[in-house]
């Protein structure tokens, strides 16, 4: 236990110290949200895909879809490398960085208002984003608050405190220049971690062959064939984790901030390889769950249920020594901070610079916005707080709704915005309203245990509703399209 406190002490004091540095080097609003739009491959790369996973991925996520899936839930992992990570920054990265930059947008809001010349959509997207991605966050703390109460032995109510406290710490003072660099320390000791963990379950499973063999058996055993999720959830399941990252503020605000269009190919690389460790590692411990687990000694509640949440944290716990417990805390701490740090940074963004801009002081020159952006992100740290802490049910459906909503709202609209010149504001108006109607009235419909199949079709829906309504609709400007897809001065 002393180690551990020692090793988390540590790691905070260099979390703070990189935020005092970050502070020195953030003057402006750019500063603070995008790091001037001058970062490079390695620390973009760790950032998008440090964003991608998190506690909630690692610990409740893997825990549910490996009991549920058993060995099948590999297949998440293989379209988290492939489509979430390698795809995204091929198909997404260069055209989002020019017509961004082009357009002077920071934000999903504001690019998809100056991309279509859409006055209403920046404030009707902001409130999507700020009603969606702060519940999103606080389900990550509450991910952590249960790793930290197993591992430490501390009230809940504590461990979500001290959470509250170190991300607020870096991100509030140092903006994205902190985050970017903490994400690429943060990423190495996921990788390590990660490593770590899967090299230990796998030794314990007898080898790797061996225990392949034994998650594959013990799910066979445990899961009976009416009970195992079909073809099209596995699918479902797979789209909504990798395609659905597409649409997703928090992810595509990576590639505003690239330094220029000649990191991407190195990025591709490195966000790849990274999604792949990570994704591969949170899976297969997930799985494990049926080596090291019957039905009558996994993690079930009063009621009898599965607490899926429970399956990782128990299985870390009782199988590893507590040196490596410690790294494997810091990974998943990291995995969690990095992302909590981007959805903070985008919902605070929702109303700081595009619901509420705040201009800065003509006198002093003083830079007001980013003052507001620093005061918004600690706000929503302590609110995402109480969400955790008191579960209110209505928050509770938004998180199961998060990314379905999001991702079925933006994804569309901003894709064919970045490809297609005949897409209509129009057309954007109903892809976005079109996706989140969608979703919330399938999710109440078919029910929170159907959420990855109603996102699915929810993000897939508008890319027909958008087309459909363009072709009907007047197209936009030439002087608009000439701004938007305008090469940059001293780019290819």
């Amino acid at each position: 236990m002393t180690f551990n406190i020692v090793l988390l002490a540590v790691f905070f004091a260099l979390l703070t110290g990189i935020g005092i540095w970050g502070m020195r080097r953030t003057k402006t609003l750019g500063d603070f949200f995008l790091g001037g739009r001058k970062m490079g491959p390695w620390v973009s790369a760790f950032a998008y895909g440090t964003s991608y996973f998190s506690a909630v991925i690692f610990i409740g996520f893997a825990g549910t879809q490996g009991w549920q899936l058993g060995l099948n839930s590999l297949w998440i992992a293989a379209g988290n490398a492939v489509i979430g990570s390698m795809l995204a920054w091929l198909v997404l990265a260069k055209r989002t960085r020019r017509q961004t930059q082009n357009l002077d947008a920071m934000t999903m809001p504001g690019y998809l208002q100056e991309r279509y010349g859409a006055k209403h959509l920046k404030p009707i997207a902001a409130v999507i984003v700020f009603l969606f991605l702060l519940p999103y966050s606080a389900s990550i703390f509450k991910g952590l608050g249960h790793l930290f109460e197993a591992v430490f032995h501390i009230p809940y109510d504590l461990a979500l405190i001290l959470m509250i406290a170190f991300t607020g710490v870096y991100l509030i003072l140092g903006g994205y220049f902190a985050v970017v660099v903490i994400d690429f320390i943060q990423g190495i000791f996921m990788i390590v971690g990660a490593f770590a963990v899967v090299c230990v379950f796998v030794s314990e499973g007898g080898g790797l062959f061996s225990f392949l063999a034994g998650a594959a058996a013990g799910y066979n055993e445990h899961i009976p064939p009416e009970a195992r999720p079909g073809i099209l959830s596995i699918v479902s399941v797979v789209f909504m984790t990798s395609f659905g990252t597409w649409g997703l503020p928090q992810m595509t605000q990576k590639f505003y901030a690239i330094k220029n269009e000649k990191v991407i190919p190195k990025a591709v690389i490195a966000t790849t390889l990274f999604a792949a460790i990570i994704g591969f590692s949170a899976y297969m411990v997930g799985s494990s769950a049926h080596i090291f687990f019957t039905p009558d000694s996994v993690p079930r509640g009063p009621d009898g249920r599965v607490l899926y949440d429970l399956i990782v944290p128990a299985l870390l716990t009782e199988h590893l020594p507590e040196m490596l417990m410690s790294l494997i805390l810091l990974f998943v701490l990291s995995a969690s901070m990095s992302t909590l740090s981007s959805l903070v940074m985008i919902s605070s963004s929702a109303i700081a610079i595009d619901l509420y801009p705040v201009k800065n002081d003509p006198n002093t020159g003083k830079e007001r916005a980013t003052a507001m952006m620093r005061f918004l992100s600690l706000l929503f740290i302590i609110v995402s707080y109480f969400i955790s802490r008191f579960q209110i049910s209505i928050i509770v459906y938004l998180m199961s709704l998060s990314w379905g909503a999001v991702s079925g709202a933006f994804a569309a609209p901003y894709i064919y915005g970045l490809y297609w010149k005949r897409a209509t504001k129009t057309g954007a108006y109903a892809g976005l309203l079109g996706g989140l109607v969608i979703e919330i009235i399938l999710f109440f419909v078919l029910g929170p245990s159907r959420s990855p199949l109603t996102a699915s079709i929810a993000i897939l829906a508008p890319f027909i509703i958008v087309p459909l309504v363009s072709v009907f609709t007047r197209p936009p400007e030439d002087s608009l399209l000439e701004k938007a897809f305008a090469p940059l001065q001293g780019e290819n």
